[in-house]
């Protein structure tokens, strides 16, 4: 029987206090201890993960329990700078040289639908939580230039995927900035990443789902049948599926040469910072590695982010925080030609990436009835949302017609 002791790597989630920690409405009932011990299906994490995969799972007849050794909320979701974009990390055009251009293309293109899906979510559940609808800037850069980025509009044009290529003279006219291109397309979105987070594990428990927090599993086991789940209080848990939707803090069983662990920082200017109009609709990243990222937010914060690192501990580091953040803020002055107050919130936190900028999501291979979500890179809430469809269709009986393209090494779906 497939087992696996001390089941989760953990880490602390952010170095400082994030922007969205003092957010309201993130307050969720929660009980000290399952109220039953057996579930159709456990899930492990109450992020955004956790919260989209209970709110596709919930039907009102499964027997649904959600976990999580923080109170819910309060691990990488915090740390989010929730630019909810369709666009990956890998370029499309890059993406088809590796995987070849049928996958690159429909990974790009379930990206894409995400983004309409979690808009739709938010519409229907009437959440409070700063959505907005955005363009997307693609700046080039010292890894993506003019004409890669040529290439790049071409490839994603030919996928059906929007996208503007604008030379260096029409994107200064347009938005003042001194870059050889960049693309301009329309498919993503922004945030408060806390309050979508929880506002969607609400409705979920109105739908029956139950929260339990703090509850750490320390141990799993897997039958033909059945997965059973061991906490720190000694509790034994079983389900007919359980589901890992631990961020950063991944499954030691399914750790590989694919999945890696990096650092990386953000700072958020204090409310009414003086920007550029066009912060309004556009969110911005550029061509480069590491890349730099920024948005502003509803009350005229602006939010950047960048400076990664291949190492999953540097983030913990006070001394490059400090450091980063003031590169960051740098960058940031350079690329929009003004000066920015000091930040008010300065932050790090580790998370996951792949070779391909695709998410491993699906069975874990030797546990049959396992699930993990892992390798999310900078699309977090939209790869949550992928997660959410693919792993409850597989639950329900259902193939999903992408799951290939994100399932873990060793399986085609």
């Amino acid at each position: 029987m497939p087992r696996s002791r001390d089941i989760t790597r953990q880490r602390d989630l952010h170095e400082a206090r994030p922007l969205w920690a003092g957010s309201p409405r993130l307050a969720l009932r929660t009980r000290q201890r399952p109220s039953r011990a057996n579930y159709d299906v456990v899930i492990v994490g109450a992020g955004i993960s956790g919260a989209l995969m209970a709110y596709a799972l919930a039907d009102g007849r499964r027997a649904i329990l959600v976990v999580d050794r923080r109170p819910p909320v309060q691990g990488s979701t915090l740390a989010s700078t929730a630019m909810i974009q369709h666009e990956i990390d890998l370029p499309l055009s890059r993406l088809s040289d590796m995987i070849g251009a049928p996958k690159a293309r429909r990974a790009w293109q379930r990206s894409a639908r995400s983004v309409e899906s979690l808009s739709e979510i938010v519409a229907d559940l009437g959440l409070s939580c700063g959505f907005a609808r955005k363009q997307t800037l693609f700046l080039a850069g010292k890894a993506y230039g003019r004409r890669a980025l040529q290439e790049e509009a071409e490839a994603r044009r030919a996928a059906g995927i929007a996208a503007d290529y604008l030379d260096a003279a029409t994107l200064a006219e347009r938005f003042s900035i001194a870059r050889t291109g960049a693309i301009l397309s329309n498919v993503s979105a922004a945030a408060n990443p806390a309050q979508l987070a929880a506002g969607i594990l609400r409705a979920a428990m109105t739908r029956g789902v139950e929260l339990v927090s703090p509850l750490e599993i320390t141990d799993l086991r897997s039958t033909a049948d059945a997965a059973f789940l061991a906490t720190a209080e000694g509790w034994i848990v079983s389900a007919r599926h359980a589901v890992f939707c631990s961020g950063y803090e991944f499954l030691k069983a399914v750790a590989d040469e694919n999945h890696a662990i990096v650092s990386t920082w953000a700072l958020a200017t204090p409310p009414g910072t003086t920007l550029p109009d066009w912060l309004k609709t556009c969110i911005v990243w550029e061509g480069a590695n590491p890349y730099l990222y920024l948005r502003r937010t509803r009350d005229g914060r602006l939010i950047v982010g960048g400076e990664d690192e291949g190492s999953a501990e540097a983030y913990a580091s006070t001394k490059k925080l400090r450091r980063k953040a003031k590169t960051i803020h740098r960058k940031a002055e350079s690329l929009l030609g003004l000066a920015l107050p000091e930040p008010d919130h300065v932050w790090a936190a580790p998370f996951g990436t792949t070779r391909t900028g695709l998410p491993l999501i699906g069975r874990v291979p030797g546990l049959k009835n396992v699930f993990a979500v892992m390798g999310f890179g900078g699309n977090g809430i939209t790869f949550s949302q992928i997660a959410a469809e693919i792993v409850s269709s597989a639950i329900a009986g259902h193939a999903d017609a992408d799951a290939d393209l994100f399932a873990f090494p060793g399986r085609r779906t």
